[in-house]
């Protein structure tokens, strides 16, 4: 699990700083393996899906981190899907490579959204999610950072989920002319983790993840490290610290105003 790595990797920082250099740099020995061929697993790593769906039901899946690329015609609606986890803030790109200048009759409007596992359309909270190409550019860039995901939240709320986003990519204005006409996309999605900050006391039986009838096909759409248990948050340590803290101050307290005992001139019995 995500919370259990960065844990463990929390606590061996820790003994390395304090054992010294030495111990950092056998941390670093033993943490980041290069076998031979590590570059070309790496690009595996980040090659994506070369298509995209048409609908929801047929979206192309990838997961953060990789690349998605397609080629379709101006007018068709693209989907893809990705899975997004507890306490991430997803940022979805995309870049679109236009048909040939001299093939078309002016500018065009792109856009991307994004949905959830409701198929709820999710706002971007920074980002141009949607641009104005000219007739004369060769690409337009396109890019969506959504609110973070919840572990939970209320049925009335719009709040971002745990499970799968649906990004859905068209061009929504252009000439009548240019309709049809080849283009090329290259979609892309990467998380920043914000901890405990927008933790819930709440979690999901399971992840929104349409379609998924049985575990293992929920975990088969599951981010690359599985889905988080949903009730851990770094607020748990905010917490066991502060109540340390608190103790620590109680017994100051304590030692300064309970004083230094009976005077020596009072009999016991006063």
């Amino acid at each position: 699990m995500r919370t259990v790595r960065r844990l463990f990797t929390a606590v061996a920082l820790a003994g390395a700083a304090l054992l010294g250099p030495a111990a950092a740099a056998g941390l670093a020995d033993t943490a980041t393996p290069t076998p031979s061929g590590s570059a070309s697993g790496d690009a595996a790593a980040q090659a994506g899906p070369t298509e995209a769906g048409t609908s929801f039901r047929t979206a192309a899946f990838f997961r953060q981190e990789q690349q998605a690329t397609a080629q379709a015609s101006t007018g068709d609606y693209l989907y893809w899907v990705f899975p997004a986890d507890t306490g991430q803030r997803p940022t979805v790109t995309a870049t679109v490579t236009l048909p040939e200048t001299a093939l078309r009759h002016g500018s065009s409007t792109w856009r991307i959204d994004v949905y959830d596992g409701l198929r709820r359309r999710q706002p971007c909270m920074y980002g141009m999610q949607s641009r104005v190409a000219a007739k004369e550019a060769a690409t337009v860039e396109l890019a969506c950072t959504l609110r973070p995901v919840r572990a939970a939240a209320d049925t009335w709320s719009q709040d971002p989920l745990p499970g799968s986003y649906f990004v859905r990519l068209t061009a929504t204005a252009l000439p009548e002319e240019d309709s049809g006409q080849p283009f090329s996309a290259r979609i892309g999605a990467t998380s920043r983790d914000m901890g405990g900050a927008y933790a819930t006391d709440g979690a999901l039986a399971v992840p929104l993840v349409p379609g998924a009838t049985t575990p293992e096909t929920v975990e088969a759409r599951a981010p690359e490290d599985g889905w988080s248990s949903g009730w851990w948050s770094d607020r748990w340590l905010w917490t066991a610290a502060g109540g340390v803290l608190a103790a620590l101050a109680g017994i100051g307290g304590y030692v300064l105003t309970r004083g230094s005992g009976r005077p020596s001139g009072v009999p016991p019995t006063a």
